[in-house]
């Protein structure tokens, strides 16, 4: 085990335990002598971590720490890169320029050999065919469901039958070659899913709807079967 993974590992535990743990657990745990553990604990306090405690009573870790980028593991570190280039890649081209962005500020403060790690990963994006191009913009659709707003679209069908809705949008699915919204319609008084790309015109409302964006994610997930992974979208 690495250092910064051992650090990790340390932090870890700490945020398991509400109470002062003993040193001699936390080194036992971790497999070091104390007096290397005392080196962590000093290591992480230097990097911001309220660590409270001393040896020979225990230590605790206070609430609202967060892990510093140079403490991913090199499996942590291969998933974001892996998971920034399929967004760049799959994404619409704003989410896609967001992407690369986050993995450049993450690059940024990693130490040099984590950092050679990140730019000269072997996990690669395969080529994918262009999805479905949108008439609309999807950061407003986005935006809506960080906002919970009401959402009128102008939407034709598979038949290119129009009509009118006011959604209430509380996910965006993205596909290989589409990406699918999905809602509560006012006008069918349930859940649909639409393709953004049949969207032909959208209009953000003042309103924002009633319930918790979050209890009608979890309530749309109780209707579907738990193990299919399809989304059909609204045909009428």
């Amino acid at each position: 085990m690495s250092r910064a993974q051992r650090l990790l590992a340390l932090i870890q535990i700490l945020r398991s335990h509400r109470f002062p743990v003993s040193g001699e657990h936390l080194a036992s745990e971790l497999g070091i002598s104390l007096r290397t553990l005392y080196r962590d604990i000093a290591t992480l306090q230097e990097q911001g971590a309220n660590i409270v405690g001393e040896a020979g009573v225990g230590y605790v870790l206070q609430a609202g720490f967060t892990l510093p980028p140079l403490m991913f593991t090199e499996d942590e570190l291969e998933a974001i890169v892996l998971g920034s280039r399929w967004v760049a890649n799959r994404a619409d081209e704003r989410l896609g320029d967001s992407a690369a962005s986050a993995l450049a500020k993450i690059a940024s403060v990693l130490p040099t050999p984590l950092r050679r790690e990140l730019d000269d990963s072997g996990l690669l994006i395969g080529p994918a065919r262009p999805p479905h191009q949108e008439q609309i913009d999807l950061q407003a659709i986005r935006q809506c469901i960080r906002q919970q707003s009401k959402l009128l679209i102008h939407y034709s069908d598979q038949h290119d039958a129009p009509s009118q809705r006011i959604v209430w949008p509380f996910a965006l699915g993205y596909f290989e070659q589409f990406r699918i919204m999905v809602g509560w319609c006012e006008l069918r008084d349930g859940y649909r899913h639409f393709r953004t790309d049949r969207i032909t015109r959208q209009e953000v409302l003042q309103q924002t709807y009633s319930r918790p964006r979050q209890v009608m994610l979890r309530e749309w997930r109780q209707q579907n079967h738990p193990q299919s992974q399809a989304i059909t979208t609204d045909r009428n």
